[in-house]
């Protein structure tokens, strides 16, 4: 089979990238938000990483043991995420789509009142995104057709929410593989030879040569992807 141009001399053709055999756990439609969003997002320690290519807000059940879940309350997704980071967990969402007006205005609104600012949800925007991953402490990858909207992983009803389907795995050699891709593109290593690059608006390889100029690079905690399957560093970022 022939190698595709599009491929990067930087990483291995499809043909040379092994077969492995994986456990892992279908997810379908309401599934994403009651295993993903409600177990594993929530219970997230050390990183949540999510590639999404539309990013609206999202409303989602309260976490148990609040008095908001006892009033059957629904929350903002991205507070939810907003409180994980200001526990530790680093949260970074790279997203295709500017955030839909509504996010915009919420992200606005939290960062006033100081309860969940914007700045500790990490966001960069690669307009060639389009993948759906989320991969939570480095132990838990989600591949799949959901983007971080309220019909695809959010609290809504039968009838309403989206068709969507995916998997959840703990497979090591795929979440290396994932977060190592993941990683790429947050820190700018795909944009030189990007075809698109003038249709992008703020480049990221441009956006990390500003902030490194600025500020020294933020030291990584955690260790890099291909050790240790539940430690992997934040991706690459100044502070």
């Amino acid at each position: 089979m022939p190698r595709s141009p599009a491929t990067s001399s930087t990483r291995r053709p499809e043909t040379e990238r092994p077969a492995r055999t994986i456990r892992a756990k279908l997810l379908v439609d309401g599934d994403h938000h009651e295993d993903l969003v409600m177990r594993a997002v929530a219970g997230a320690t050390v990183s949540v990483w999510i590639t999404t290519a539309n990013l609206k807000t999202m409303l989602v059940e309260a976490p148990i043991g609040t008095r908001a879940r006892a009033r059957g309350r629904y929350v903002s997704f991205f507070e939810s995420l907003g409180d994980l980071a200001r526990r530790g967990v680093d949260v970074a969402i790279l997203h295709a789509s500017p955030p839909s007006g509504p996010l915009a205005k919420e992200m606005a609104r939290l960062g006033a009142r100081g309860t969940s600012s914007s700045s500790s949800v990490r966001l960069r925007r690669c307009p060639r995104v389009h993948m759906k991953m989320i991969a939570v402490d480095g132990r838990l990858l989600y591949l799949g057709s959901a983007n971080l909207t309220g019909a695809g992983l959010g609290a809504k009803g039968e009838g309403r929410r989206n068709f969507e389907m995916g998997i959840v795995t703990d497979s090591e050699a795929m979440l290396d593989a994932a977060q190592e891709r993941f990683d790429r593109i947050w820190r700018g290593a795909e944009c030189a030879g990007c075809k698109l690059r003038s249709a992008c608006d703020k480049p990221i390889d441009t956006l990390v040569q500003k902030r490194s100029a600025r500020r020294a690079p933020k030291e990584a905690a955690a260790t890099s992807p291909g050790s240790s399957p539940r430690k992997r560093r934040s991706p690459s970022s100044p502070r």
